[in-house]
């Protein structure tokens, strides 16, 4: 996250004392007199109209000042600026003081009502912290609004409550929808895992990218022929976090892909998880992949992969999940030994232009067989408890991938999409 720090300047005036001795008698001449300057002051406000909920902001400079009051609002530095937002039309008065006196000058904001006055909403959950399998409570309260929609949970009255069991942490975003417009406010339910969590991997470094064309999909380096793509990261708009990741795909060749991978754990580990002596990775079974993405235009959105990848004793095992869009939005998994896409018929439905939540559990069973237990999409669980045999590797792989992957579509559209809140958990 980025922090900016704005420095006021200040000016220290130090007056001067000028003596002579003569030379006759050692008499002293006295001080010279200094005349204090009588301060001045400009003062606004803009917008000098609102309407009634909406914000204006006063701003002033001044000369041969020490100090500002504004009436009814306390005392500020000798230049600047703050926000109001009357309920009604008020005349503020602001105050320069110096050395040399007082100076006054006043600004009006004129305050209309609003035809239709706009939403506001106040969303919690208690507790916000549970362990798998135990219920929290959300609940809301607006103003000016006549219903609430939870993604993945449904639309509420404006005011209420709902229960929530979820498997794994979630935010959820609650919308209240009126006459003048919308208003959004989320609240987040930890899950206690009895894992190990490596959190906000999106604004993490050691990302890697390849371009993969049709028909064969080999990985190939920056720049790729028929396919461009970029990575930015620390975007606070749109974001949940206020350190979102902005991906973009491109280029000219049709379906062309674009994937991205952290290691996270072994050979080229960015967490400092090397496993050099070849003892954690046998013991771990159980992974969760976490994360908010947001798509900015699912028409042209082919598909977006969500993988964990595996590698040991010569054993490939990928977790691939893929929300088929164009497909007909249902959630595909991959077959490692046969090396194909396969549906499992549950829907996979994102939200346009806003953010989605996804998490993926999965398992490797005793014999390393791969499981796909469950992937929950903006609150909506489907269990897809399908199993698939481990594929196979170079014998010296050894570690954990974590991927995200965009799919070109028929024309290969410019398309963008975000991540934020991206975390992976083992045991």
């Amino acid at each position: 996250m980025r922090f900016v720090l704005r420095i006021s300047g200040f000016i220290f005036l130090f007056g001067g004392l000028i003596a002579t001795i003569g030379c006759a008698g050692g008499s002293m001449a006295p001080p010279q007199n200094s005349t204090s300057r009588v301060p001045t002051i400009a003062f606004s406000a803009k917008p000098s109209s609102i309407t009634t909920g909406t914000t204006a902001v006063l701003s002033w400079t001044t000369n041969n000042a020490t100090s500002v009051d504004i009436a009814g609002m306390g005392a500020f530095g000798t230049n600047g600026s703050v926000k109001v937002t009357p309920s009604s039309t008020t005349t503020y008065t602001a105050t320069a003081k110096g050395a040399g006196g007082t100076a006054a000058s006043s600004a009006t904001v004129t305050v209309t009502p609003a035809q239709n006055p706009p939403p506001t909403i106040s969303f919690q959950a208690q507790p916000t912290s549970v362990s798998s399998g135990a219920t929290a409570v959300l609940s809301w309260t607006t103003t000016n609004a006549t219903s609430v929609n939870i993604p993945g949970l449904g639309a509420f009255p404006a005011s209420g409550s709902t229960k929530v069991t979820p498997n794994a942490t979630i935010t959820y975003i609650a919308t209240a929808q009126g006459a003048g417009g919308s208003a959004k406010a989320s609240t987040t339910v930890a899950v206690k895992s009895p894992g190990t969590s490596i959190s906000n991997l999106q604004s993490t470094g050691g990302w890697q990218s390849w371009g993969e064309l049709p028909p064969d999909y080999g990985l190939c380096a920056y720049p790729c022929p028929g396919v461009t793509w970029s990575m930015s990261q620390g975007i606070k708009t749109p974001s949940l976090s206020g350190n979102s990741t902005q991906l973009n795909i491109g280029g000219t060749t049709a379906y062309g892909d674009v994937l991205w991978s952290n290691s996270l754990i072994g050979q080229g580990s960015t967490q400092q998880l090397p496993d050099s002596g070849h003892t954690l990775l046998p013991t771990l079974h159980n992974f969760t992949y976490d994360a908010q993405f947001y798509v900015t235009n699912l028409d042209v959105t082919q598909a977006l992969e969500f993988d964990i990848n595996m590698y040991f004793d010569g054993l490939g095992l990928i977790w691939g999940n893929q929300c088929d869009i164009a497909g007909g939005k249902v959630w595909d998994i991959w077959d490692n030994v046969n090396q194909k896409w396969v549906s499992t018929g549950a829907g996979c439905n994102p939200v346009n232009n806003d953010w989605n939540h996804v998490t993926i559990q999965v398992q490797r069973e005793s014999d390393n067989w791969l499981l796909f237990q469950s992937i929950t999409l903006n609150g909506e669980t489907s269990n897809i408890n399908q199993y698939y045999e481990a594929g196979s590797v170079p014998n010296n792989w050894w570690g954990i991938t974590v991927n995200y992957q965009m799919d070109g579509n028929y024309q290969q559209s410019s398309n963008t999409t975000y991540l934020d809140n991206f975390t992976f958990t083992y045991w």
